[in-house]
């Protein structure tokens, strides 16, 4: 009888989150004019996407037809299917998907706090004093709104 020593290591990849949204693949540059042109004209047909998309891109149709499966492999793209045509729509409006990556990277890079993405974009000159206004008005006003409720 002969002795097998196996040695290994058992890895599993948890994606964590505080928000427990999922985390998908990025967008290429292209999936993200392919998914502009959805989220502007809503509900698509391939030939529609094709036809928004060939204004910038040289692209044939079965090419928009493959970047639509995978968008819709990735979890941004749903399909309904009308007579022979797929129509696709977006799984969640373009503000969504934003909020979703910001609260990623305030997750992962910021300890989880807001005050700190902003104080760092505050300091890097991302945000004008403009901006800043604009943002102060706009959450006072969404607290004034909960107040009253």
């Amino acid at each position: 009888m002969t002795a097998v020593i196996v040695s290994g290591t058992n890895c599993t990849m948890t994606s964590w989150s505080k928000s427990d949204s999922a985390v998908r693949a990025p967008l290429t540059e292209l999936e993200n004019h392919i998914m502009a042109a959805i989220w502007t004209g809503g509900p698509c047909s391939v030939e529609a996407v094709h036809q928004a998309i060939s204004r910038q891109h040289k692209l044939k149709e079965t090419s928009v037809r493959t970047l639509l499966r995978r968008l819709e492999q990735k979890g941004y793209l749903r399909h309904e299917v009308e007579g022979r045509a797929y129509i696709y729509s977006a799984v969640e409006p373009a503000r969504g998907l934003a909020a979703r990556a910001v609260r990623q990277i305030i997750d992962h890079l910021c300890q989880g706090s807001v005050e700190e993405l902003v104080t760092g974009m505050v300091d890097a000159r991302v945000l004008s004093s403009r901006e800043l206004d604009q943002l102060a008005r706009f959450v006072e006003t969404r607290r004034r709104g909960q107040r009253g409720k």
